[in-house]
């Protein structure tokens, strides 16, 4: 049944308006029909619709007329021609006019059934395509990178001014915090947006094959070479490079790294051509480059190339304060995946996620939301949902010195956090009403942080 397709049929023949009304109405299709075109195009300014049936031949406006005029009002809206004088110069005028398809009378029910299917997939894969693309785009603007920490803050401080420059940036930060997400948001909000964004690990290949990755490779360089190869530095002319883990190159590849960035230029492996490259150039590490450089294991002159502007991203365990927001944010987002539905985090289960110290930072915060969601058996994520060293690191432990009060205290403040300080929500977590809550909240004066 598809009561939210609105189907507009256009014919001047009583009889086949009613029969071809009811035909697409056991469908399970809302359908209208008018006998003319004037009636139609009236319908098609002020009304949405899915689909329209329009008959060829009808006195006054005829139906390549009504295609015309329609196609001028929304072009979108895909429209079959009906008609029981079909000709080839007929149908060919039809589909120049922008129809949809061409029906010869008289048809089977089957056969209009089947056409119209046909476009409500394509209509679908249309709108499913835009939301993906659409979310893809939304996936790295810097409202994602989530964070309302004074650390995050100055973070996304820093990349705003410095993604419509040209710089050389530096991203340093523990695995998991999300190097590579802040350098597609830093792309997607520079100059170079329309171009490409291309990302390679260094750490994920051996020097020989690293080489080829960067540089590209003649056909015949090396054994297994059987074709030309462009390297990441050509496919990512006049767009953006990231090179992940880049305190793993070796010396010799930090030798040609820096020949690249100084003179915009290189040679595959195995060819003499020079290729120049216009390639914005953003590194990322988990590294501290800085000592590397000291211990003489990275090139002074490349760490000071690459390193125009750095960006320090914190670690979870230093922005706890991010917590909530990012549960919140990944709940959302596992619950959509999975069809399922979560309102949040039992107190005891939000509690371990908060004085757990997160080794791999956002990533492991992710999966562990997940995980939770995929197992959770209610409407509420229960500490038990949660992976034992989670559980087994946050088992709580109040000071002896701390007084009933101030536990009380701490345990609605992490409720209220998580639950973006939704009293409702948090009452029924806490297994309290509404009321009793507000009276605590006043009581111990509790603020946000």
């Amino acid at each position: 049944m598809r009561k939210d397709v609105h189907i507009l049929i256009v014919d001047d023949e009583r009889v086949m308006r009613d029969s071809l009304s009811e035909w697409l109405r056991e469908d399970g299709y809302e359908v209208v029909a008018v006998e003319d075109g004037a009636q139609a195009l009236e319908k098609v300014r002020n009304e949405r619709w899915d689909v329209l049936l329009v008959d060829l031949k009808m006195p006054g406006m005829d139906g390549i007329e009504v295609l015309d005029k329609v196609k001028k009002t929304n072009k979108e809206i895909p429209v079959i021609i009906m008609t029981a004088y079909a000709t080839v110069d007929s149908a060919v005028e039809a589909m120049k006019k922008g129809a949809y398809d061409y029906i010869v009378k008289p048809f089977n029910p089957e056969e209009i059934g089947l056409a119209i299917r046909k476009i409500i997939a394509y209509q679908d894969l249309l709108k499913e395509n835009i939301y993906l693309r659409q979310e893809l785009e939304k996936k790295y603007e810097f409202r994602d990178i989530i964070g309302k920490s004074h650390k995050m803050q100055e973070v996304l401080a820093l990349v705003k001014t410095v993604a419509r420059s040209n710089s050389t940036i530096l991203i340093e930060g523990e695995s998991g915090t999300g190097k590579e997400l802040v350098a597609r948001a830093i792309h997607n909000s520079s100059l170079r947006k329309d171009g490409p964004f291309v990302a390679v690990s260094c750490a994920a290949l051996p020097e020989t094959l690293l080489e080829s990755e960067l540089f590209g490779h003649e056909k015949g360089a090396f054994t297994g070479a059987v074709s030309t190869k462009k390297g990441r530095f050509e496919l990512a002319n006049k767009g953006t490079l990231l090179l992940d883990e880049i305190g793993d190159i070796s010396p010799k590849t930090q030798v040609d790294m820096l020949r690249v960035l100084e003179e915009k230029e290189f040679r595959r492996v195995g060819g003499t051509e020079v290729i120049k490259t216009d390639v914005r150039i953003i590194s990322a590490t988990n590294k501290d480059l800085k000592g590397l450089v000291e211990e003489g294991r990275f090139r002074e002159d490349l760490y000071y190339r690459i390193n125009v502007v750095s960006i320090q991203l914190p670690p979870l365990r230093d922005r706890k304060e991010d917590v909530p927001l990012l549960v919140q944010h990944f709940l959302r987002k596992y619950c959509i995946e999975n069809k399922k539905e979560i309102d949040g985090l039992s107190e005891e289960a939000f509690r371990f996620l908060i004085k757990y110290d997160w080794p791999g930072n956002v990533r492991e915060l992710e999966n562990a939301i997940e995980r939770a969601v995929v197992i959770a058996k209610g409407r509420i994520v229960l500490s038990e949902d949660l992976a034992g060293p989670i559980r087994a690191e946050g088992e709580f432990k109040p000071a002896t010195n701390m007084q009933l009060r101030e536990v009380e205290k701490e345990h609605i403040l992490n409720a209220l956090e998580l639950n973006n300080w939704n009293i409702t929500r948090t009452a029924k977590i806490l297994g309290i009403d509404r009321n009793t809550l507000s009276s605590k909240i006043r009581r111990y004066h509790i603020k946000k942080r």
